[in-house]
């Protein structure tokens, strides 16, 4: 799966800098893998929930939350946030 854009991730762990591994892990998990289904996204992250068009991500043991919207059809996920609720 395509991520569009690492940079919103780098930015966050350079203020963050105990995400950095949370987010790397889970850049390259996404990365290597192919989703068809929010079904099969959740057999890799158990923890992802969604409302409407967006997925939203535990990371760091839910101390902070990454949201994408994921399109399946053509394998690409669009990092919209990512932040310290």
């Amino acid at each position: 799966m395509r991520v569009i854009s690492k940079k919103r991730i780098t930015n966050f762990y350079a203020i963050y800098d105990d995400s950095k591994n949370a987010l790397e892990t889970w850049y390259k998990i996404i990365m290597k893998s192919k989703y068809n289904s929010f079904h099969e996204l959740r057999i890799t992250f158990p923890g992802v929930d969604r409302i409407k068009n967006l997925f939203i991500f535990n990371i760091c043991g839910n101390k902070y939350r990454l949201i994408a919207a994921i399109h399946f059809n053509t394998q690409i996920l669009f990092l919209r946030y990512i932040f310290n609720p």
